[in-house]
Formats: structure tokens, sequence, C-alpha cells
């Protein structure tokens, strides 16, 4: 299911994490040849992702929302 990015925070390993709509995170790690997402890696190119829709797992096998940091 497709959640818009509400916002953007670190994890304990220091990895960028979206925090989307619906209540859940994903993470969006820049790990090239991997994932390539090089707009997390500032903080101009994260917010222009901001509404921005990402397919939530999480959503479609129907898990409660992550604790927000």
């Amino acid at each position: 299911m497709k959640q818009p990015i509400t916002g953007f925070h670190k994890d304990e390993e220091g990895d960028w994490v979206a925090e989307l709509e619906c209540g859940h995170n994903q993470h969006v790690r820049h790990d090239p040849p991997w994932q390539l997402r090089p707009w997390v890696t500032t903080k101009k190119r994260r917010e222009s992702r901001i509404g921005h829709q990402l397919d939530c797992k999480k959503c479609d096998r129907g898990e409660p929302k992550d604790n927000m940091v």
C-alpha cells in the first residue's frame, strides 16, 4: 500500500528512516550498488521527498504502527 512520507529520522546505527503517514517507519538507505537513493544524503533532498509515496509492506501485512522517535 502506498503511503506518503511525513518526515525522517536516523536509527541507532545512523541510517535514515522515513516516517510514513500510516504510522510506520521504513529505512531509506543509500547503499550503492544495492540501493540507490542519493536523495537521502542531504537535508534539502530529503525535504524534497516529503509527500512522496513509498510502498508500505507493513500496511500490506496489517502490522500495528511503529513507535515514533
